[in-house]
């Protein structure tokens, strides 16, 4: 096939597997690089729209998005149906979940893998493959036997591509004061500074973040709008990373498009540090915040190398509240370090500081996720916990020295789950894991007062889907 065949629509083919209800940028962005090349690729969003081997099948080229675990676990089943209807197609996992686990990706069905900045990358692959050159020496892709360690340079790069993309309104919608309104998702920077040892970025970035420039992530905006975005999501692992270009960005925003709402992740320790710019940033249109808590414990927030304190979290909460930002607390409410009074402490927290109804009730069953290439993994405070590893799930199997522990997890995610399904209100939800703890944990006492929040009251903002990994 010549390279001018290799540019025609359907030779090659990005595929998104999940990305937490957004719009993949994960798509839009290698999209962008792609066309620039010249190429035409085609888009598939199995997340949202059913996959499909016609779509594939003339492919020469299938690169699958993973982010995450979630999108992990979807992707290998994705590929192995590829595999069945176009055997010859190069198949190339890309993104933090691809780095993490390339031995395993490189045995059974990946032709290559590729990690940290990836969009040049594959277009350098896509090219090598046209022109039928080897593609093992390219930095940053994996192939065969010999891994690669991630592309860490700034990328000179190109606005995101959506018009191939699912409309808005198939994705996750912010739900506000009774209404629902489209979403847009960009990036104002990649990677992250910090490194917590439970997040699959560090073992990517180490430590490196890349700011997307001021004028790349504005016209992404304006094309979201002009799709009918009414609200955007800076989908950042942390918006603060660099908090003067999220300032010149949030002030941009909102010169231009004033009654354009956002939210944005941040870590504590960045919203204590920079509480002063929250009443501005809500001032220039932000409605909340999603924070990584994970939990209280002083115990477990140092084995995590979470770089705050449980007076941090109180802080961070009074700060936002006080500037009229709702924020939205993830949590890893178990992990092998987590005791019961741990686990309590986290829902009277919740309770005192009405919190109730901006903690996702998915967020009491999280459980600590331990992926191949986990900077966890070795650390002695860890080493008594970690079971062998499931390679066919991606995870590192973990017991609780406490088997209460795991008999509430396994308690508290179907009752989240049931709660999911049934649209329950989160005040009966929350009360109903207060009486599982209580019941499961042997603590009678704990079950509190019923929860007094009205059924018809005005819930704070927030996207329609949860955070899960």
């Amino acid at each position: 096939m010549t390279v001018d065949k290799w540019k025609s629509p359907g030779t090659v083919v990005l595929i998104s597997c999940y990305e937490l209800g957004h719009q993949p940028i994960a798509l839009a962005s290698p999209m962008g690089f792609l066309r620039r090349a010249g190429y035409e690729p085609t888009a598939l969003d199995i997340a949202v729209e059913p996959f499909s081997p016609e779509a594939t099948s003339p492919a020469r080229f299938v690169g699958i998005s993973v982010p995450m675990h979630t999108a992990m676990r979807i992707g290998i089943k994705t590929a192995r149906k590829i595999r069945e209807t176009n055997p010859g197609c190069h198949i190339c996992f890309y993104g933090l979940y691809a780095h993490l686990n390339s031995v395993y990706l490189l045995e059974n069905g990946a032709d290559s893998v590729i990690g940290g900045e990836y969009e040049g990358a594959l277009v350098e692959l896509i090219e090598a493959l046209s022109a039928s050159r080897e593609p093992s020496e390219i930095q940053g892709v994996g192939t065969g036997s010999r891994p690669s360690e991630p592309y860490l340079e700034k990328l000179p790069l190109a606005p995101p591509a959506r018009e191939s993309l699912p409309d808005l309104r198939f994705y996750a919608h912010l739900s506000k004061s009774g209404e629902m309104l489209p979403v847009g998702t960009v990036e104002a920077s990649r990677g992250c500074k910090h490194l917590c040892l439970h997040c699959p970025i560090p073992p990517v970035y180490g430590g490196r973040f890349f700011v997307v420039p001021e004028k790349i992530v504005l016209e992404d905006i304006r094309r979201l709008t002009a799709s009918g975005a009414r609200h955007i999501t800076f989908a950042d692992p942390d918006f603060l990373n660099g908090p003067s270009h999220a300032m010149r960005l949030a002030r941009s925003l909102h010169r231009e498009f004033p009654q354009l709402t956002f939210d944005f992740t941040a870590k504590v320790e960045h919203l204590v540090k920079h509480e002063k710019l929250l009443p501005e940033l809500r001032a220039a249109g932000c409605l909340f915040i999603v924070s990584a808590v994970e939990s209280l414990s002083e115990t477990v927030l140092k084995n995590l190398d979470k770089g705050h304190t449980s007076t941090d979290v109180s802080r961070a909460v009074r700060a936002a509240q006080e500037a009229g930002i709702s924020l939205r607390p993830s949590l890893v409410s178990f992990t092998p370090w987590t005791t019961a009074e741990d686990y309590f402490e986290v829902l009277d927290f919740v309770e005192e500081n009405n919190l109730i109804d901006e903690v996702d009730p998915v967020q009491y069953a999280i459980r600590l996720l331990v992926p191949p290439g986990s900077d966890l993994i070795g650390r002695p405070e860890m080493e008594n916990h970690l079971g062998e590893l499931d390679e066919e799930n991606f995870i590192y199997r973990w017991n609780h020295p406490d088997p209460a522990m795991d008999r509430l997890h396994e308690a508290v995610l179907s009752l989240a789950e049931e709660a999911a399904e049934k649209e329950e209100d989160p005040a009966l939800t929350f009360q109903r894991i207060r009486e599982t703890a209580a019941g499961v944990l042997g603590q009678p006492g704990r079950t509190g007062a019923p929860v007094a929040l009205a059924p018809d009251r005005i819930k704070p903002p927030r996207l329609t889907e949860s955070w899960f990994c």
